[in-house]
């Protein structure tokens, strides 16, 4: 008989971000913790701010030029320097057996950084997260409630929480 480990309980680190550049400045935060390769989803209602999320982390990680959402193309990857990333958007997917059609598997390993917006699109199909962030509206800015759900998570979530005592 195997066991199965999970993570210990750990308390999710809520980040509340003022505007974009907050957020911006928030993701290069997260990018640092990211580079060793992670699975993170990202939760919340259009306009939320997950793209944004996105965008500064793979800018964070080097990537130079534009990152938009990839809804009509299901993912986008990212060669950077420490690490090969893929942004997946979620949103439009019919059904996630759609995913196996396009080798969604071949994605994942422990070396890559794949940021995905509507991860429950993909339920059933998709690899457990190391981080799910939860993005909805504080004031006139952002709240992020960041949950690890690995060990790697617990790793990731507990330098973050370093930095927001």
């Amino acid at each position: 008989m195997s066991s199965v480990s999970f993570p210990p309980q750990v308390q999710p680190l809520i980040v509340r971000v003022a505007d974009e550049a907050a957020m911006l400045m928030w993701a290069a935060q997260l990018a640092a913790e990211l580079k060793q390769g992670a699975v993170v989803y990202l939760h919340g209602n259009l306009g939320m701010g997950k793209t944004t999320l996105s965008r500064g982390v793979l800018h964070a990680l080097g990537h130079q030029g534009a990152v938009k959402s990839p809804t009509y193309t299901l993912v986008e990857p990212y060669e950077l320097a420490e690490v090969q990333a893929y942004h997946f958007d979620l949103y439009r997917l019919a059904d996630p057996e759609e995913l196996e059609f396009m080798g969604i598997r071949d994605y994942f390993d422990a070396q890559s950084l794949c940021l995905v917006e509507w991860p429950e699109k993909g339920a059933g199909i998709l690899p457990r997260p190391d981080l799910e962030i939860c993005l909805s509206r504080w004031q006139d800015g952002r709240e992020l409630e960041v949950s690890a759900t690995s060990e790697r998570g617990v790793q990731m979530l507990n330098a973050l929480s370093a930095l927001h005592p």
